[in-house]
């Protein structure tokens, strides 16, 4: 069975994900896999539109083949290296694409899956949507693109979301523009079939088919995470939340307890970088350079351990406090790599 189904449905081209026992996570065949069929249809003048989604089972996609990632990190890194410049190439290309392009996140969406889904110009959430950057638990950093969405977000709500690693239902995906409709997922097939019968009217068949999405409980604590994430020092973001005593404040201490300090400040950095940059291969360069530092340092081959393999949620974090970890470290890891090692679109 193929990790990846890529056909052509009439004047569709369809992706679908088909890694069912590991929630379709992605691996360095199947970016490579998504990158070949792009780069064939985009000059197929018969394919109009490109539809993205998952096969059977439970989706999306629930990130990247984080063992792999790990076991290499333990070692010379070469096959994390070769994952993150595939997939940072995928995530550019679709980003670019002329033709339209359709995510139906109907399910889990972290990291590598969110990666697939935002760069397309629409953007499927339903009510099984669950959508999260939740790298820091594991040490490592909303990458994928993750530093250009989330500091691109309303307020500081991206920078609450990169810290926390909170998810989001599909009505919070849409109310901060991560999804353009919200359609129950017992229309998502009919969906799929309108846009193979006319791909001209993608956005007349979502629109006809969404229903009005329930309200989003996260923009009901908007004001607070403005206030409480404004700085981007993780300093005074903490020093702020236990200032605060609330309880909204005070889950999100215990959340943030538990995460990388490293992975936390890195985070912080990208945001404020992205925020900046001039084109989105701007940011993937930069994201690339920090993924082959981060996968090779301590505290994501500790998260890997504690949270995926033993399974113990006991990470020992190294620096084991947000003190410990100094600008210098920060600096080396944002350092450009050599133009020999640097990441390209391609």
């Amino acid at each position: 069975m193929s990790d990846l189904i890529t056909t052509v449905d009439g004047p569709v081209g369809r992706i679908r994900l088909n890694r069912p026992k590991a929630l379709h996570a992605l691996t360095t065949g199947m970016c490579q896999g998504i990158l070949d069929a792009l780069e064939e249809w985009r000059g197929d003048e018969a394919v109009r539109c490109v539809m993205i989604d998952h096969a059977e089972g439970r989706g999306f996609c629930a990130g990247g083949d984080i063992r792999m990632l790990a076991g290499s990190g333990a070692g010379d890194g070469a096959a994390a290296r070769a994952f993150f410049h595939t997939e940072y190439r995928m995530n550019h290309r679709l980003f670019t694409y002329v033709k339209d392009t359709v995510a139906f996140m109907d399910g889990v969406t972290m990291g590598g899956g969110v990666g697939v889904s935002q760069p397309c110009k629409y953007r499927v959430a339903t009510e099984n949507t669950r959508l999260a950057m939740p790298e820091t638990g594991i040490g490592l950093f909303p990458d994928v693109g993750g530093g250009w969405y989330l500091s691109r977000l309303p307020g500081r709500i991206g920078h609450y979301l990169a810290l926390t690693g909170a998810r989001l239902d599909g009505a919070e995906a849409l109310a901060l523009g991560l999804a353009t409709h919200y359609l129950p997922a017992a229309h998502v097939e009919e969906a799929k079939a309108r846009i193979v019968a006319d791909p001209a009217a993608i956005e007349a068949t979502l629109s006809g088919l969404a229903e009005e999405a329930p309200a989003a409980k996260l923009l009901a604590q908007r004001d607070v995470i403005d206030r409480l994430f404004a700085s981007d020092d993780l300093e005074e973001v903490l020093a702020a939340l236990q200032a605060d005593g609330g309880e909204f404040a005070g889950a999100t201490l215990a959340t943030l307890a538990t995460k990388s300090p490293q992975a936390m400040k890195v985070s912080l950095k990208l945001l404020k970088d992205a925020a900046g940059m001039a084109t989105f291969a701007d940011e993937m360069r930069q994201e690339y350079a920090v993924a082959c530092r981060v996968v090779q340092r301590p505290d994501f081959l500790e998260g890997v351990r504690a949270l995926i393999v033993d399974k113990d949620n006991a990470p020992r974090w190294e620096p084991t406090t947000v003190e410990g970890v100094s600008d210098h470290m920060i600096d080396r890891i944002f350092a450009p790599l050599p133009e020999d090692e640097a990441w390209t679109p391609g």
